[in-house]
C-alpha cells in the first residue's frame, strides 16, 4: 500500500484543495473553541505573536498552513500534516511513532519541534509567527482520524459518493460532513458551531469528558503528548470510520446513514482539538494548563 509521502508529488500537481487538512470550517471552529478557553496572559501572548488584536485571532491564522504547503517555500511542510499509521483497519488501528513517523517528519514531530520554537528567546518575528501558526493547524489536524492513518493515503484514494457527486473518503471527513452539519463554510459559521461546542464542553454534553481529554498532557514532552492525541483520534478509523472495512463505504450515499452515525464522532474531535489547543497554548504561555 503506497504511503501519503509516496504521492506527494501526485496530491501537490492535483486540483484536491483539501487533500490534508479539516478544511476551512473545521480548523477555524478549532480556533474559535480555544479562543474560548485560553487565559487572558494567553491571549495576550497569541495576539502579540499573530500581530492580530481581532476577536478572530487564532481563527484568521488556522488555515495558513494548508496554502503554504503548496507554495514553493512551504513545499518542506506537507508531511508535517500527518502521520503514517502502518496499521490494519478495520482489524487494528494504532500509531507507533519509530515505525510510522518516517525519518523523524510527520505531525507529532512538527507539533513538538514549533512547540519549541514559539518558547524560543532566539527567534525573530517571522519565525515565532510560523511557530504559531503551524500548532494552531496542526493540533486540529491531529484529531482528524485520518490524518492519522496510512490506509490509501489517508482515505484519499477511497472513491466515494456524497450527496450525488463522486469525491474521497478523507474529504468528506474534512469539509463535506462539518458543512453539512453547520449548513455553511464561513467565518461566522466556524464561529457559531465553536459556541455550541464550548457550551458542550462547559456544561453540556462533554462537561463530563473534558477534563480527561488533557490526561498526561506536558508541555516537557510534547512527542509523547502529540503520540497520545494521534492514538486517540486514530482509533476511530478503526471504530466509526471504516468498521466494516473500505468496500461497505463504496456501497452507498455517504451523506444519509452514514453522516448519522459518524457526526458526533467530528463534533467530539473538533471539541476535543480546541480544548487541547487552549490548554497547550496556556501551558506554552504561563505554564499551566488554565482549564
Amino acid at each position: 500500500m503506497k504511503s501519503q509521502s509516496s504521492i506527494i508529488a501526485l496530491l501537490l500537481g492535483s486540483s484536491l484543495p483539501t487533500a490534508l487538512g479539516w478544511g476551512s470550517l473545521g480548523h477555524q471552529t478549532v480556533a474559535y473553541v480555544a479562543q474560548n478557553f485560553v487565559t487572558a496572559t494567553t491571549k495576550t501572548f497569541m495576539q502579540g505573536i499573530l500581530d492580530d488584536t481581532t476577536t478572530s485571532y487564532l481563527a484568521n491564522a488556522a488555515t495558513w498552513a494548508d496554502d503554504y504547503r503548496y507554495t514553493t517555500a512551504g513545499a518542506f511542510s506537507y508531511n508535517f500534516h500527518f502521520i503514517d499509521a502502518q496499521d490494519d483497519p478495520p482489524t487494528t488501528c494504532d500509531v507507533d511513532y519509530d515505525r510510522d513517523c518516517a525519518s523523524d517528519t510527520c505531525i507529532v514531530s512538527a507539533i513538538t519541534n514549533y512547540t519549541s520554537r514559539i518558547q524560543s528567546t532566539t527567534l525573530d518575528e517571522t519565525q515565532l509567527l510560523a511557530a504559531a501558526r503551524f500548532i494552531i493547524h496542526f493540533v486540529g489536524d491531529i484529531h482528524q482520524p485520518l490524518h492519522d492513518e496510512n490506509l490509501d493515503v489517508g482515505g484519499n484514494t477511497v472513491d466515494v459518493t456524497y450527496d450525488g457527486s463522486s469525491t474521497n473518503l478523507h474529504h468528506i471527513w474534512d469539509t463535506n460532513m462539518p458543512e453539512q452539519y453547520t449548513g455553511g463554510y464561513a467565518l461566522s459559521d466556524a464561529e457559531t458551531w465553536a459556541t455550541t461546542l464550548t457550551t458542550a464542553i462547559k456544561s453540556g454534553t462533554y462537561e463530563s469528558d473534558a477534563a480527561g481529554w488533557l490526561d498526561g498532557i506536558d508541555l516537557s514532552d510534547a512527542q509523547t503528548t502529540a503520540m497520545s492525541w494521534a492514538t486517540d483520534s486514530n482509533a476511530f478509523v478503526c471504530t466509526e470510520v471504516m468498521p466494516n472495512g473500505i468496500s461497505a463505504v463504496l456501497k452507498e450515499d455517504l451523506s444519509t446513514t452514514y453522516y448519522d452515525a459518524v457526526m458526533p464522532t467530528i463534533k467530539l474531535q473538533i471539541a476535543k482539538a480546541g480544548y487541547r489547543l487552549a490548554a497547550w497554548l496556556n501551558l506554552i504561555a504561563t505554564g499551566e494548563t488554565g482549564l
